[in-house]
């Protein structure tokens, strides 16, 4: 019964699309960010320092969950 439990919560959790669009956008946003930074050399360094933010955030957010 619990080979059972652990395959159909497997199941939906790949039919499960909601984080989906999310990640997309994220994903978008950095290309950006990087296509901006190859663009424009003294947004460079700006763009790496809200990198390092977002970084120490999801770090944060990391360990406390």
């Amino acid at each position: 019964m619990k080979k059972i439990n652990t395959m159909l919560l497997k199941l939906r959790i790949m039919k499960d699309t909601r984080g989906q669009d999310l990640i997309e956008y994220a994903l978008m946003a950095g290309f950006v960010a990087v296509a901006a930074g190859a663009i424009v050399p003294s947004v460079a360094s700006s763009i790496s320092v809200i990198f390092t933010k977002v970084q120490t955030v999801l770090q944060g957010a990391a360990s406390q969950g």
